[in-house]
């Protein structure tokens, strides 16, 4: 009969040094949110900071992408389809190792992309919903803003926009470049958006595609990883007049931009370049 694997078993002292491991390696992505200039910045939850990753996106006609992601189920990660839509390979970094995507379902429209990623053991988030959010209610933003380390920022629910069959989260969590398709989370640490576009303009326009629409996600082929079609555009990329009425409502108040300088309009961070880093929103 097998022993039972008591404190000082072989067994369980492993389990203890791969706990010790994992603390260590987040401790200093927990310290940037202390340190940091904005004074939203809030410390990460150390599950979440577990379960919300950096991608490292290799495009197809160069350079590479950084981008955030969320772990949804065992070895399935949520991230925005801007982030991967000129990938030929994707991977996953977690604990300092890099773990690569071998395939990938996509839902342009919503601009949501899960990705199939076989024996990565980072543990899933509970999957919440945006139809339980009131305003004014506290939600946490998390992700890789500069495409660096995990920063967390607090924030509150401006306004939901039902669109789809869920709720477009506006709220005031500011997130930069390599945020795109880090998680918005509820008080319980429920995942209940992921973050995916901002405006210019102010710390009122910053957006997340609810967690719902992940249920449809899952009724989507997976593929092997290649860019996506560049001929179709997520709801939020969509000309002025194809824009939904509450986009097209949030953007009209934007003052014209000077000469030269980039119009109003929903947009990611960072320009692209066949050569260049580019921080996926």
């Amino acid at each position: 009969m097998r022993a039972k694997a008591g404190a000082g078993s072989p067994q369980q002292r492993a389990s203890n040094n791969a706990r010790t491991a994992l603390l260590w390696w987040l401790l200093p992505t927990l310290a940037v949110a202390q340190t940091g200039a904005e004074s939203a910045d809030t410390p990460v939850p150390i599950r979440l900071g577990l379960s919300v990753l950096k991608i490292e996106v290799l495009r197809d006609a160069g350079g590479y992408a950084l981008g955030s992601a969320v772990v949804v189920a065992p070895g399935e990660v949520l991230t925005n389809c801007h982030v991967t839509r000129e990938a030929w390979r994707v991977n996953v970094l977690y604990i300092g190792l890099r773990w690569t995507a071998v395939a990938q379902a996509a839902d342009i429209g919503h601009d949501l992309c899960l990705l199939k990623v076989p024996s990565l053991p980072a543990a899933p988030v509970e999957v919440g919903s945006s139809a339980g959010l009131q305003v004014n209610q506290r939600v946490d933003a998390i992700g890789y803003s500069g495409g660096m380390r995990l920063q967390a920022t607090a924030g509150q629910v401006l306004a939901l926009h039902p669109f789809d069959g869920g709720q477009v989260v506006q709220s005031s969590n500011w997130f930069v470049g390599g945020a795109s398709g880090g998680g918005l989370f509820d008080a319980q640490q429920r995942l209940v958006g992921v973050l995916t576009f901002r405006l210019p303009g102010g710390a009122a326009h910053y957006f997340a595609a609810p967690a719902e629409w992940l249920e449809a996600l899952r009724r989507q082929p997976m593929a092997a990883i290649a860019p996506l079609p560049g001929d179709r555009l997520a709801f939020w990329q969509q000309p002025p007049d194809r824009q939904p009425d509450f986009l097209r409502r949030v953007v009209a108040p934007t003052p014209l931009p000077a000469p030269g300088a980039t119009p109003p309009g929903p947009r990611p961070d960072a320009a692209d370049g066949p050569a260049a880093v580019c921080l996926a929103h």
